[in-house]
C-alpha cells in the first residue's frame, strides 16, 4: 500500500512539475504562445504563478515565480515522500535534492522532446500540428550545435543520438550529487 501511495503521489506531482518546467523553458526556446499546447500549459500553471508574480517579478527571460513555485512543490514532494518512507533529512539536503531533481526533470524533458520528435519524423514526416511545432521549437536549439559538428550521413541526421547521449550523461552526473535517495 505504501509503495502504491508513493508512486501515485510522485507521479502526479512530477506531471505538474513537468508543466511548470515547460512554462519555464518555453520563453527560452522562443515558443509561439498562440500554439494551443503553449496556451494549455499557461492555463494549467497560471493559478499558482500569476498571484506570485505580483511579488516576484521576472528577471529578463528568467521566470522567477515559476522557478520558485517548482522548487517549493519539489521540496514539499520530497518531504511527503520521505515521510511516507519514514526517513528524516535536514533542510539543506532536501533543498539541494529538490534543485537537482528539477534539473534532472528538465534534462529528461529535453530527452523526451527529442525522442518524440524523432519518432514523429519517422511516422508522420512533413505533417503539421501544434505538438510537432512545439517539439520542433524546443528541439532545434538543442540539436543545432550537434548538427554543426556532425554532418548528415547519407541524408540521415544522426545528431539527435549525440544530444540524447549527452542529456542522459547529464542526468547520470546529477543523480550522483543527490543527497537523498528518492
Amino acid at each position: 500500500m505504501t509503495q502504491a501511495l508513493y508512486f501515485i503521489v510522485k507521479t502526479l506531482t512530477q506531471l505538474y512539475l513537468l508543466l511548470l518546467l515547460l512554462r519555464f523553458w518555453l520563453p527560452w526556446f522562443g515558443a509561439d504562445y498562440r500554439n494551443p499546447i503553449s496556451q494549455g500549459v499557461m492555463r494549467l500553471t497560471s493559478p499558482l504563478i500569476v498571484p506570485l508574480r505580483r511579488f516576484i517579478p521576472s528577471v529578463g527571460r528568467l521566470d522567477t515565480a515559476t522557478v520558485l513555485v517548482a522548487i517549493i512543490i519539489e521540496y514539499l514532494l520530497l518531504l511527503l515522500l520521505l515521510s511516507i518512507r519514514g526517513i528524516n533529512a535536514d533542510v539543506v539536503s532536501i533543498a539541494t535534492t529538490a534543485a537537482l531533481e528539477l534539473a534532472i526533470l528538465s534534462l529528461n524533458l529535453m530527452f523526451f522532446v527529442i525522442l518524440i520528435r524523432i519518432i514523429l519524423s519517422w511516422v508522420a514526416p512533413n505533417n503539421y500540428n501544434p505538438i510537432v511545432a512545439l517539439l520542433n521549437t524546443m528541439a532545434e536549439p538543442i540539436l543545432r550545435p550537434f548538427r554543426r559538428l556532425i554532418p548528415a550521413i547519407g541524408g540521415l541526421d544522426i545528431s539527435p543520438i549525440f544530444a540524447i547521449v549527452l542529456l542522459q550523461a547529464g542526468v547520470i552526473i546529477l543523480q550522483t550529487y543527490k543527497l537523498i535517495p528518492v
